[in-house]
């Protein structure tokens, strides 16, 4: 799913002996706790989204909130949009009040907006905070990724940072257990939808509190120009502490540098290579969203009751796609730094294609069959697979690699944009196109968009395994099919 990736800054030069100093388990176990700590950002941002899931057929009943389709669409994607928003401006607030004050507000953020979807009257009100509920969610995309990397060794940084983005699926899943739990055994309970999204306050009380007990970021505190709290923050992370003054030079080097490079603006866009790599950018956010993940993470539990799941079956069920989702992160993140980049993605589009036909051959050949349901969910099950093993990661990464320093904060922010916007309108058109034109046909729009993902991918989509970010940069500007040899320039 859906988390924003900064990797670039290093806190130590992993080339450089005896500076990744990070070796003593009391030390190394700290800094996991911090990280865990930062990344139930990403647990409500799974929670969030998730519970949506199994909560919207009980709030769309016409003795609860009596939701149209246009509704339904609102409250479920309403979150992507102000995550959309959410994003954009994060980076910047947290360079102006720091990181870990930030993740705290966050939560406060999380845990207001939370008990208000929850004790919601009315469909207006509960859009209207499920859009700044999704504030939150954008905001805690950018920021615990950035983080996570800005208090990690170079040794362990990808591992960490990708923590953030198995903690979200982790999130999805938590919320397809508890409403599996709570649909099963209290179903009969007037408003049980509202308990399901209740459930959210507890992670986001949990992060406020967390938050007392994690440094703030040690690069932060160089840019605010307080070195000495820097080096008591990373001495906090660190096992050797006559290692860390070192590091905090190298900070300070690095931030040096990064003021001597001059950022891209809109008024750049005119270049082409620039205008070029930028669209890549868009392109490949908005490919991730429409290739149709979200229809299965926020309506799963509606997809299989079409399929002829009763709904508590259907709840139960679901529990299947979230263990798929968490697992098959895992094999993406072990996979992706061995195998090419644009191989691995067109082989999961292709994977996703072939599981949305599946669907619309066995929903339009076995309507009314008891075996329609269990191979929807073998479907859904086997999409799941491809995308969050194969195009998910593989996304975020190519976001984080292909984009060069000035054109960083222009590049991700634009195509962070996009790729949240293109989420809010599959979310908020899938159950419109459902309750039209029927699961067979819906499924079908969805098969064109991945055959032009397909497309998109096999032409545009860059290969960067191996190689360095100048390289990607000068193969942009000048064109890795003329013979230019980016060793030489």
């Amino acid at each position: 799913m859906l988390a924003t990736k900064d990797v670039t800054h290093s806190l130590s030069d992993p080339d450089e002996p005896g500076t990744d100093v990070l070796t003593d388990k009391a030390a190394r176990r700290n800094l996991q706790r911090t990280a865990f700590i930062s990344t139930l950002g990403g647990l409500l941002f799974g929670v969030d989204t998730g519970v949506i899931n199994g909560a919207i057929g009980y709030m769309a009943t016409p003795s609860e909130l009596n939701l149209t389709p246009s509704d339904e669409g609102l409250v479920t994607s309403g979150i992507t949009l102000g995550a959309a928003f959410g994003a954009v401006f994060a980076g910047r607030l947290s360079d102006k009040i720091g990181r870990r004050r930030l993740l705290k507000y966050l939560a406060i953020l999380f845990l207001i907006c939370t008990f208000a979807c929850s004790v919601a009257p009315n469909a207006i009100v509960m859009i209207i905070f499920r859009a700044l509920l999704g504030l939150a969610v954008g905001g805690s995309s950018v920021i615990v990724p950035t983080y996570l990397s800005e208090i990690s060794t170079p040794s362990i940084r990808g591992r960490l940072v990708t923590q953030n983005e198995l903690m979200i699926v982790t999130g999805q899943l938590l919320a397809f257990v508890v409403n599996a739990i709570l649909g099963n055994m209290f179903g009969h309970v007037s408003h049980i939808w509202r308990y399901m999204i209740g459930f959210g306050i507890i992670p986001a009380i949990l992060l406020f509190f967390g938050m007392y007990f994690v440094p703030e970021s040690p690069r932060w505190l160089v840019m605010k120009g307080r070195a000495k709290e820097a080096l008591n923050s990373l001495k906090t992370l660190r096992s050797r502490s006559e290692n860390c003054e070192t590091e905090i030079s190298q900070i300070q080097n690095a931030l040096n540098q990064e003021k001597e490079i001059k950022q891209a603006t809109f008024k750049d866009l005119g270049t082409p290579w620039i205008r070029r790599l930028v669209l890549i950018g868009i392109g490949l956010g908005v490919m991730q969203q429409f290739i149709g993940i979200n229809i299965m993470m926020y309506y799963g539990t509606t997809i299989l009751t079409q399929a002829g799941f009763a709904h508590n079956a259907a709840l139960i069920a679901n529990i299947f796609n979230g263990v798929v989702s968490v697992l098959a992160t895992i094999v993406g993140m072990s996979l992706m730094n061995r195998v090419n980049r644009r191989k691995m993605l067109t082989t999961g589009i292709v994977g996703t294609t072939v599981s949305l036909i599946l669907i619309v051959i066995v929903s339009a050949t076995l309507a009314n069959s008891s075996l329609l349901p269990i191979f929807v969910v073998l479907c859904t099950m086997m999409f799941l697979g491809f995308f969050q093993g194969f195009i998910s990661p593989l996304v975020w990464l190519l976001l984080s690699e292909i984009f060069p320093q000035n054109l960083r904060g222009l590049g991700m922010g634009v195509s962070t944009f996009f790729l949240w916007f293109a989420n809010f309108l599959v979310g908020y058109f899938f159950p419109i196109l459902l309750s039209g034109i029927g699961m067979t046909f819906t499924f079908v729009v969805f098969v064109f968009f991945n055959i032009l993902s397909f497309g998109f991918a096999y032409k545009y989509a860059p290969e960067t395994r191996g190689k360095s970010l100048e390289q990607i940069q000068l193969e942009f500007k000048y064109g890795d099919e003329s013979g230019v040899n980016p060793e030489s320039k």
